[in-house]
């Protein structure tokens, strides 16, 4: 069994180094699962005992290491507020979750193999693997940073073809290139007239499974030309300390900065400035936002810009005379319910306002996981002094429209991680993507440069400008190829300028969305069914 933990653990540490922000070792990943798929086999060869255990153990393992090492900066947030011991084991529950969930996607594969060939265990193994990626991006504990296709935002030119498919072209692009190549070592593990018959026809075939694409991605990345419609965008890093934010630095300063900032790179034509999220934190009325100082100040700074517009992120709340949301509260003193929103807002050169409400909330800290069962539990989070609602949120994305027609997706934060989410807004008319976030909680770890990268996929898949705004992360602006054209250094107070194309022609994935992973879904679900007839059945190899 040493062997076989060396071996997966040699998955993990592929898996680790092919990552972003890791540059150029993104093709790793189209080999990187072979260790794990030959301990595997071995095992199902094997004369041992419990398979399924010792599959599932080897396998989390493999997983819960590579998890740890990719986003462990998770730890870092934590680690800020509370108890070290605290922070590792509320740390664990990222790692170990998606962990598990990839654990059980391997483990189903393994299942299958007992009951069928090796061809329809491959292709279960595939589609379990996308199963549990498009779960995890759709449940209450959602959290999708590890999706395999991630792992090429650092070598973005081997992707343009994300534009048909999305990340989940990426995953299974990225599978079948590991199971050919194994099957292929398998061959080559063998002398006999078929082995070698058997690698003439695997190595062309793997060869053009992972070639072809590169050079179909290269020669659009090459060929790209973006239509000329330029509009002069400014986004604004001001670099505020997170944990000072809310606190002891006054929120007018903030706003004092943010003009500042944009005020030295503002120019006549200037259509957008872009702020980070909850750049404006001095909590707004939003029945009362045209008499907010905030938004009188910002309305000043705009009076010499005549096409500028504001987009930034607020914190804001709502009052309701009855239990309107699902995540209104009650507040006693006056017997009222309210609502409080991690907010985008668009402010111009009239009354007119633009309002956001973030709609994808990170679990256990914008929302409480499925809040309809533990709802019983309230009473005792408030006891112990916590909260007893969840922020509010809309159910579909927005976009603002500027005075000139401009259209605009306002993407907070955690959202940017959605491709098809993000797809939806331009799908509704959304020109170019203003990403508003606050990366500074994590520190100086790869988690803010894996998030800036991520931001190329979504310029990819729509083929749209980016421009990102972040507090005190990475802000900057990538074309629609994916490109970074400009980005700040962490920890610097800036503002950056860019002559960005807005585009209005709408890809195949922002028309068609996650349609890679329903097909395969729907596969995965067949097969699960023939595996749990063909044990019913008792057709099982031990």
């Amino acid at each position: 069994m040493q062997k076989l933990y060396l071996k997966a653990l040699t998955t993990a540490l592929l898996l680790w180094l092919a990552w972003p922000p890791m540059s150029f070792t993104a093709p790793l990943l189209l080999v990187a699962f072979v260790p794990l798929l030959l301990s595997t086999e071995a095992i199902i060869d094997g004369q041992v005992a419990k398979k399924g255990q010792k599959i599932f153990g080897l396998a989390f393992l493999t997983f819960f290491i590579w998890n740890t090492s990719c986003i462990y900066w998770v730890f870092n947030s934590l680690n800020s507020v509370m108890p070290a011991w605290v922070a590792i084991l509320i740390s664990l529950i990222p790692f170990g979750l998606a962990a598990v969930l990839m654990t059980i996607a391997w483990w189903l594969y393994y299942q299958l193999r007992k009951v069928s060939n090796r061809f329809t265990g491959y292709v279960g193994l595939v589609c379990f693997w996308v199963g549990y990626e498009y779960l995890h991006q759709t449940w209450d504990l959602s959290f999708p940073w590890m999706t395999l296709g991630n792992g090429f935002a650092s070598s973005h030119q081997l992707v343009q073809w994300y534009e048909y498919t999305g990340v989940y072209g990426g995953t299974i692009w990225i599978l079948v290139a590991n199971i050919l190549t194994f099957e292929l070592t398998l061959a080559r593990s063998v002398s006999d007239d078929k082995a070698v018959a058997r690698q003439k026809k695997l190595l062309p075939g793997l060869s053009a499974w992972v070639l072809v694409p590169i050079m179909v991605s290269l020669t659009m990345y090459n060929k790209y030309q973006e239509h000329e419609n330029p509009a002069n965008v400014v986004v604004v890093q001001p670099n505020v300390d997170p944990y000072e934010k809310f606190g002891s630095l006054p929120g007018s300063l903030q706003i004092q900065n943010l003009i500042k900032l944009s005020d030295s790179l503002g120019q006549p034509n200037t259509e957008y400035f872009i702020w980070p999220e909850t750049a404006i934190t001095d909590n707004a009325d939003e029945d009362k936002l045209q008499t907010n100082p905030d938004f009188l100040r910002i309305q000043s700074f705009l009076g010499k810009y005549k096409n500028g517009n504001v987009l930034s992120g607020i914190e804001s709340f709502a009052w309701y005379d009855t239990e309107k949301t699902e995540t209104a509260r009650l507040i006693e003193e006056n017997r009222r319910y309210i609502d409080v929103f991690n907010a985008a807002i668009q402010i111009e050169n009239s009354s007119r306002v633009q309002l956001y409400h973030k709609s994808k909330l990170v679990p256990g800290v914008e929302q409480t996981p499925f809040a309809h069962s533990l709802a019983f539990l309230k009473p005792l989070f408030k006891a112990f002094g916590g909260a007893t609602g969840d922020y509010g949120h809309q159910d579909e994305p927005s976009v603002f429209y500027a005075q000139s027609g401009m259209g605009v997706s306002p993407v907070i934060c955690y959202e940017s991680i959605w491709g098809e989410y993000v797809a939806e807004s331009v799908k509704k008319g959304a020109q170019f993507i203003a990403i508003v976030t606050n990366d500074g909680w994590w520190g100086n770890t790869s988690g803010k440069d894996q998030h800036f990268a991520y931001a190329k996929l979504r310029a990819i898949e729509s083929r749209r400008w980016v421009a990102r705004s972040a507090n005190t992360g990475i802000s900057g602006f990538i074309n629609q190829r994916g490109d970074v054209v400009k980005q700040s250094k962490w920890w610097m107070p800036t503002a950056l300028k860019a002559d960005i194309n807005l585009n209005e022609e709408l890809t195949f994935y922002v028309k068609y969305g996650d349609y890679v992973a329903y097909l395969a879904i729907i596969a995965g679900i067949a097969l699960i069914i023939l595996l749990a007839f063909r044990k019913l059945s008792g057709k099982v190899r031990k």
